[in-house]
């Protein structure tokens, strides 16, 4: 597994920090890029470091707000990445098998946390299936 890159503002800060603990206690090493605290900061800052850190890395991400809504725009500014907004499983496992998704965002105020874990383990092991998918993928 590589590194996860992983950031909120402080609308996902709560669900960012469970996330963290569930990734540490199965050995997947984090780069924290904040925020670190409950104060109110703009997501939009938060989506550029992870986005050009994965971009520069080759590792995924995950981004946590309020709704995710926020976060998936903003990274998804970047060429070269394909944040998804995943609120269920399937989604979280279409995400990477069919769109090879490189950075997660999730909502806190949206998703449960026990929910938002199911879809973090689904996103982070399920493979994308390349073939047919590929060529679409490169045609973004």
């Amino acid at each position: 597994m590589t590194k996860i890159i992983i950031a909120s503002d402080h609308g996902g800060f709560k669900l960012k920090n469970i996330i963290i603990n569930y990734l540490k206690d199965n050995n997947i090493d984090i780069d924290d890029l904040g925020c670190y605290n409950e104060d109110s900061c703009d997501y939009p800052i938060y989506a550029e470091k992870v986005a050009k850190k994965v971009l520069e890395s080759g590792d995924r991400g995950i981004l946590v707000c309020g709704t995710g809504i926020g976060m998936s725009i903003a990274a998804n500014r970047f060429k070269g990445i394909r944040a998804s907004h995943c609120t269920d499983t399937f989604s979280a496992r279409m995400a990477r098998m069919h769109n090879n998704s490189n950075i997660l965002c999730l909502g806190e105020r949206i998703t449960g946390s026990g929910l938002a874990l199911d879809i973090v383990n689904i996103w982070l092991n399920t493979e994308f299936e390349g073939g047919r998918h590929q060529k679409r993928i490169e045609m973004l």
